[in-house]
């Protein structure tokens, strides 16, 4: 991978995914991995982009499945703050599934001459799935953290591992295989 041409795309690390209303215990068990993939990944120059579910309390289509959950403005729409965004990183706003569904993501991807992305966060099987669909139907490399993202249940995480991997072609590697591939 090239380090110029690489951005990493961290989805939905929040406040309501990781401890609150849509709580993940497996999510707490990436953090220290996804901590150590961010910063070395910000030593190396890559850009760090966060790709967060900001919903609209009350519009967003989403909510009717899975209930009032990272409203934009509130704590549980925050990032971690274990992982929190520095100066220099990259926040999209989302309101559905992918990163990219109605989002400036491709068009900032595009202007950071990124042509392969690395995903991390939550969950493997539903918006890391949907935003690496998006990446490849725009003609993106996909890379997936395996340390980095997580699901529910190890199932749901197998299954999405392998599905980004058949679909996809997705290459996936620990958040270490990541940082000492990176050139």
């Amino acid at each position: 991978m090239d380090k110029k041409k690489t951005a990493l795309i961290m989805v939905d690390m929040l406040n309501d995914f990781v401890t609150g209303a849509l709580k993940c215990d497996r999510g707490l068990a990436i953090v220290p991995h996804c901590k150590t993939l961010i910063e070395g990944l910000r030593e190396k120059g890559v850009p760090v982009i966060y790709s967060n579910d900001a919903h609209l309390k009350g519009v967003d289509h989403e909510l009717k499945f899975w209930g009032e959950h990272a409203i934009a403005g509130t704590k549980g729409a925050e990032v971690i703050p274990e992982l929190s965004p520095k100066e220099g990183d990259y926040v999209v706003d989302k309101r559905r599934y992918s990163g990219f569904f109605h989002t400036s993501l491709d068009l900032l991807l595009r202007e950071l001459g990124v042509d392969t992305v690395i995903l991390g966060g939550l969950h493997t099987h539903m918006c890391v799935r949907h935003t690496a669909a998006d990446a490849y139907m725009l003609g993106y490399n996909v890379v997936v953290a395996s340390d980095c993202t997580d699901s529910f249940t190890k199932e749901d995480y197998e299954y999405g591992i392998k599905y980004l991997k058949d679909t996809y072609g997705a290459t996936v590697l620990t958040s270490k295989e990541i940082l000492d591939t990176l050139n």
